[in-house]
């Protein structure tokens, strides 16, 4: 099958390997420009690009897809089949007619729950449990398409939003592999969204890393565990941003803490005071430009008092 797939982020290099490997040609990978991603403003390839490079395949990076001259430009590789796996523009309607077999989507939620940029993020700052991959038609409505196939997968209680992204990216890949193949079949399904049932999966900001101590300890848990590896959830400790990595929520038995506060430090960790008389046990943390240490390694050469208190 000729192939034209679109896609930028991490989560979508298995995918493009996988469709690659199993002998479909692809014609064409779009892709966002090259952009400055470090200080020194240094350009580097985005992970499909790299990927793209890896498997020889023609790149084409529209600033605009919207633009007539770029969905001529990919009008013109005749695709069979449009594949979209976290590319970061909307298609507009034109783009998605192109293709005889349709243009479908690898989505990383159970949809219609978190549609939206950053499903996986939301997912574990929300507590779920569950969570999971749908494979979709792409419709002029965000995440919005007839669904063809989805799959589960539990979210370990210390899982963290990398771990679960990795998951995530190999199980979308094979179920991509399938869904492809039940489309050569005519035999995909066409199921509907329930639109009533939907949720959006913002973009985090920078307010959505900040740790809130006046939560339930397994808020902020959950939060520490939402922004790991990226971009890191941060409280404040003497005028410098202090990323926490890795807590545990605990019970206490004091009714008198102030949130924030630390009140043990030990060779468990650092306890700092949530609310609901709960608090989170610190086990790795990282000061504003510093590295990441574990909480016995940031003692070593940080001086923190009980009673003192993380704003």
């Amino acid at each position: 099958m000729k192939i034209v797939f679109l896609g930028t982020a991490d989560f979508a290099v298995p995918c493009l390997g996988a469709i690659c490997r199993a002998g479909h040609q692809v014609v064409g990978v779009v892709t966002q420009p090259d952009r400055p991603r470090d200080r020194g403003k240094k350009v580097n390839y985005n992970p499909i690009k790299k990927a793209a490079m890896a498997f020889d395949l023609n790149i084409l990076q529209p600033e605009n897809i919207k633009v007539p001259a770029v969905i001529d430009e990919i009008k013109a590789l005749r695709p069979e089949l449009l594949v979209v796996v976290a590319y970061g523009q909307l298609l507009p309607k034109e783009l998605l007619q192109i293709a005889p077999l349709g243009c479908i989507n690898v989505h990383a939620s159970l949809l219609p729950k978190y549609r939206g940029g950053a499903p996986i993020h939301r997912a574990i700052l929300a507590g779920e449990k569950e969570t999971g991959v749908t494979t979709m038609y792409v419709s002029e409505s965000l995440d919005a398409g007839d669904i063809i196939l989805q799959v589960k997968t539990e979210i370990g209680t210390d899982l963290t939003v990398g771990e679960l992204h990795d998951i995530l990216s190999e199980m979308g890949a094979d179920l991509l592999l399938k869904t492809i193949n039940l489309i050569l079949a005519d035999a995909a399904p066409r199921i509907s969204q329930d639109h009533n049932k939907a949720s959006y999966a913002s973009l985090l900001t920078k307010m959505d890393e900040k740790i809130n101590w006046a939560t339930d300890a397994q808020n902020v848990v959950n939060l520490i565990r939402g922004m790991d590896p990226w971009p890191g959830a941060f409280s404040n400790w003497n005028g410098k941003n202090l990323k926490i990595w890795k807590g545990k929520a605990v019970t206490l038995n004091k009714n008198l803490v102030v949130p924030g506060e630390i009140i043990a430090i030990d060779r468990e960790g650092i306890l700092i005071a949530a609310a609901n008389d709960t608090g989170v046990l610190i086990k790795e943390l990282q000061l504003q430009g510093k590295k990441r240490l574990t909480a016995k390694e940031f003692l070593n050469g940080n001086h923190l008092a009980v009673g003192e208190k993380l704003s």
